[in-house]
Formats: structure tokens, C-alpha cells, sequence
């Protein structure tokens, strides 16, 4: 038994101390410092259960390393596999976070459920019997997912020399502990610990692993940054759970964009696929009301029609408010400064709510010339046609600016039963033959003239 050590670790980063000191030198954080066990063993290889030994790498030139692409494993759900970027990569090591009770557990689950390789499930925080039940619930049955409740590394990795799964999903990272570290499951020391020996398994055997992360109280995931540094992929679940509609984000990815963008819907038999996310972005109200307008919007590879809602009144109180749901504030503040200077509209006294429907955050700067719409719609309480769509970019100077992949924004309008299209007069659009009707515009007058 080696000797027994204490090392002082931040909380908040993970950076080691050898002494308590007041202020993370590396984080700038106060009093998130705090002192842990450290014991050192010889570790034993998860495979042969004999003392692990290292070859000395060598360097290679790297015009003579194989560039043969790996063969990716279909995950059987359309939704996973485009926020991965195609499937899964063999040894690969994916950590999933989110909200408790938002269905990180379910998705895997369902997923686990679903696949054709033989699959291993480990469980820190149900029981078999819990994990039956949701199994039952979610109505999908296979013969080749083992359920392991367990939370010692030591004795998952001799039961993954028995079984000898395909995948491997452990549920969570942070109820995990490892004998080689004296500390509690949840530890800085013990996330990185645990981490770092399934980051050995996975590349050593080629064996994809799936990690359940917690997330503190900020949205982040819980335990040192350094854990999202470790692992290939970082996919983010969102949503609220009063809603049932789920987002699927891919913060990092190695393998991969992070600009894809997967939706689900929470049901009381699981999480079903959204393949049209318009259907859930667009309200089904027949009647037209002033403040709504629809903007075509990219996520990725993926074109989206949102609908923007506003709503502006006049002001209670001495100070106007501004108020936005899903968009970012700081830009609103812009786009009603460019109206009040630009265009000559009155809003300085009055409050202005905005709302993205679906509960999504959009960051496309394309929205701009639908915010405009429905802000000008509301403060005219006349309704814009539903069947007339946006997608521009506003600047200072009042002008339309064109935005990229116009054609394909403009195709998936179509193909949903959009009639009109407004985009910038400096966008250059290639399409031909198409029963929308384009409407090209350069200053935010002739927006008005055309709806008002």
C-alpha cells in the first residue's frame, strides 16, 4: 500500500494546490478550495486483471499514419445520430447533461433498448427494478441490454470483461468511486480519477462509453472543467420540463459538428423523434394576430421555421421594459434603436416583450427582419399574413443584409406552404422555377410599405 497523501483541489476548476490559499490562482473564485485524500496504488489492467504496463510511444512521420476513416455504429434514432455526426465512434467517450428529470436517463435507456450490439447499463442511482419499470414504460424489449447496479470502477470494469458489451452507459459520472482515490463519489478527485481509467478502457478496446452528468445550479456540469476537456463529446439535453417538447445540443464534439441540433418529445411511453421541428416551432392557430411573424432559421445542416411573437404597450413606469424570451436582450435593444433612428418609429416610451415560440434560444442574426416585423405589427396592432416568411440580417444603418444559405431557407419555406419570402436585395439567390413568391428588399421602409 503506498503512502497516503492530501492535495488541495478547487471545486469550482479543479486546479491542485499543494496548500490551502483564500483565491483559485487559476479560476479567480473564492474560497472553493478545499483539501482531499489522495492514495496512490498500482493499477490493474481492466482486461487481464494483471499490473498495467505502458509501451514508450514513438514518434511516426505523419505522412505514414493511416487515415482510414472509422466505421461509425447507427444508433437507431435519426435525432442522436445527427447531433454525433453520423453514429457513434468506436472508444469514443460521450457525457450527456442536464436538468434532473429532464430524460437524460430515458434517452439512454430507450436508446440502449433500441440497439442492435450488446449493450451494458450502469446504474449509480436506481435499482434493477426501477430501471425495469421505466423500461416497461417505454415499451421496447432486447435481449442484448444488461442492467448493473454498481458504483466501485473496479468491479464494473470485471464485469465488462465478462459480459464483453458494444457500449457501455454509465448513469452517472459523479456517483462513481474508485479505489485508488480516498475521497467521496462526487469529489473533484474522484470524477477525474474515474474518468480518466474509462477514458484508458474506451481507447484501449475500441468500446464506446456514454456518460450521465449532473449539473450544478448555473447550467453547468457538475465537478471540474476539466471533464468536459477529457471526453470527445459534450451533448447538452434541454428543455423545461412543464413542456414536453426535449432540445438535444452538442456543446463538443471531436468527431463532429456542434452546430447540430436534435428534438425529441417527452410522451408517457418515452421520448419520441421530432423529425419536423417547424410542427412544434409554428402555432396551429388559424386566426392572424398583430405581433407574430414566422423566420426561416438554420441549426447546423437543419432549416427551421420559428415564430416570433411580440408584443410592445405603453410603459407603466417612468423606465420602458424590455423583456425577451429565447433572443438575446442586448440585440432587441439594437434592433428598436435602428427603428427609433433609423425608420423614425416611437418606441423609446414604451415596454417591448419578445418571445420565441418552442422554447428555444436562437442566435441566427437571419431573425432580425422577423423581430422587426413583429415589433412593427404589434406597435401597428395590424397582423402580418402567416403565410409570409423572413430571413435577414439588420444593420446599424437600417439596411437589409443578406444572410448565407438563402436557397435553402427559402426551399424548406416552400416546401411547408409559405406563399412570400422576404430577403435582402444584395442576396444572391439561384433558384429557379419556384412557386414562392420572393420579395428582395435593402432598408427597413420597404418592409413597411409591403405590410402595412
Amino acid at each position: 500500500m503506498a503512502k497516503v497523501k492530501t492535495s488541495f483541489f478547487c471545486q469550482n476548476c479543479g486546479t491542485q494546490f499543494t496548500k490551502w490559499q483564500g483565491q483559485c490562482s487559476s479560476c479567480k473564485q473564492w474560497n472553493t478550495i478545499v483539501e482531499e485524500v489522495v492514495q496512490k496504488e498500482e493499477k490493474i489492467n481492466w482486461q487481464t486483471k494483471e499490473k498495467s504496463t505502458s509501451r514508450v510511444a514513438k514518434p511516426t512521420l505523419i505522412h505514414e499514419i493511416s487515415a482510414s476513416n472509422e466505421k461509425r455504429l447507427p444508433t437507431s434514432d435519426y435525432e442522436l445520430d445527427r447531433v454525433l455526426g453520423g453514429g457513434i465512434v468506436p472508444g469514443s467517450l460521450i457525457l450527456l447533461g442536464g436538468e434532473p428529470g429532464i430524460g437524460k436517463s430515458t434517452l439512454l435507456l430507450q436508446i440502449s433498448l433500441k440497439l442492435p450490439y450488446k449493450t451494458l447499463y450502469v446504474s449509480g442511482e436506481e435499482s434493477q427494478k426501477q430501471i425495469k419499470m421505466r423500461a416497461e414504460r417505454i415499451h421496447h424489449h432486447n435481449s442484448n441490454c444488461f442492467v448493473l447496479t454498481e458504483t466501485k470502477t473496479q468491479n464494473i470494469f470485471k464485469q465488462i470483461a465478462e459480459v464483453k458489451p458494444d457500449i457501455v452507459i454509465i448513469d452517472s459520472i459523479q456517483t462513481l468511486h474508485s479505489d485508488y482515490i480516498e475521497s467521496s463519489a462526487g469529489s473533484i478527485s474522484q470524477i477525474r480519477e474515474c474518468t480518466t481509467e474509462l477514458i484508458k478502457f474506451a481507447k484501449e478496446s475500441g468500446i464506446p462509453v456514454f456518460l450521465i452528468g449532473h449539473i450544478t445550479k448555473d447550467g453547468n456540469i457538475a465537478g471540474p472543467k476539466i471533464l468536459e476537456h477529457m471526453v470527445d463529446t459534450v451533448l447538452q439535453f434541454e428543455g423545461d420540463r412543464n413542456h414536453v417538447y426535449r432540445i438535444l445540443r452538442s456543446l463538443k464534439n471531436r468527431f463532429g459538428s456542434t452546430s447540430e441540433l436534435g428534438i425529441y418529445e417527452m410522451l408517457s411511453d418515452g421520448l419520441r423523434e421530432v423529425s419536423n421541428p417547424s410542427e412544434i416551432l409554428i402555432s396551429k392557430n388559424a386566426d392572424e394576430l398583430s405581433g407574430t411573424a414566422i423566420a426561416a432559421t438554420l441549426e447546423g445542416a437543419r432549416p427551421l421555421m420559428i415564430e416570433i411573437q411580440a408584443l410592445v404597450s405603453t410603459a407603466v413606469y417612468g423606465t420602458p421594459q424590455r423583456s425577451t424570451t429565447g433572443y438575446n436582450a442586448k440585440r432587441l435593444n439594437m434592433l428598436l434603436a435602428v427603428l427609433e433612428k433609423r425608420a423614425g418609429f416611437k418606441l423609446a416610451a414604451k415596454d417591448v416583450f419578445l418571445n420565441i415560440t418552442g422554447g428555444i434560444s436562437i442566435d441566427d442574426p437571419a431573425i432580425d427582419l422577423a423581430v422587426i416585423a413583429a415589433i412593427l405589427s404589434s406597435n401597428e396592432d395590424e397582423e402580418i399574413s402567416k403565410t409570409n416568411c423572413f430571413a435577414a440580417e439588420i444593420g446599424l444603418a437600417g439596411e437589409i443584409r443578406p444572410v448565407n444559405r438563402i436557397d435553402q431557407r427559402i426551399l424548406e419555406a416552400e416546401k411547408l406552404g409559405f406563399t412570400t419570402f422576404f430577403a435582402s436585395k444584395h442576396n444572391k439567390i439561384s433558384l429557379k422555377n419556384t412557386k414562392i413568391r420572393i420579395v428582395l428588399i435593402s432598408q427597413i421602409e420597404e418592409l413597411v410599405a409591403h405590410l402595412f
